[in-house]
């Protein structure tokens, strides 16, 4: 675990927020040269606080208009590896997110769709046809709030 002050959470705060902050901009927002932004950014990079950077797209401006919770149990425990049901899941582009969890399903996908008929197209043709899939729980996303991290 790293060791934070109060600016390397503040850093990590606004950079959550928007990643696409130059080091100079944050500098003088908290009181730092650009140098200095750098190298506390630098050393949170390499002390494993910030894993990197990604772009969030907006799926429904995209025309993906429902995302869905899909929790999935699998149907045959031993004949069909997790990596072979992780990685035949990961080629569906409509998945998003992957996550095996603990708890009444083994997994749980974030998938998007145009629309409701869209959405079960894809639950029939592609997710309850791959290898394992048994048991299988929807959950339409209604609304989403993005809500800071515990920083």
């Amino acid at each position: 675990m790293i060791e934070l002050d109060e600016i390397d959470r503040s850093l990590l705060r606004a950079l959550a927020r928007d990643a696409t902050q130059s080091a100079s901009a944050l500098g003088r927002r908290f009181g730092l040269s650009q140098p200095a932004t750098w190298r506390r950014i630098r050393r949170l990079e390499g002390g494993g606080a910030i894993v990197g950077r990604r772009l969030r797209l907006n799926a429904e401006a995209l025309g993906f208009g429902v995302t869905v919770f899909l929790g999935i149990k699998l149907a045959t425990r031993g004949r069909v590896s997790l990596e072979d049901f992780e990685r035949a899941v990961s080629a569906i582009p409509e998945v998003q997110t992957v996550e095996h969890v603990l708890g009444l399903f083994d997994y749980r996908l974030r998938v998007v769709a145009r629309d409701l008929p869209d959405f079960e197209r894809v639950l029939r043709r592609r997710i309850m046809t791959l290898p394992g899939a048994g048991e299988v729980e929807a959950n339409v996303l209604l609304s989403e709030e993005r809500l800071p991290g515990p920083l």
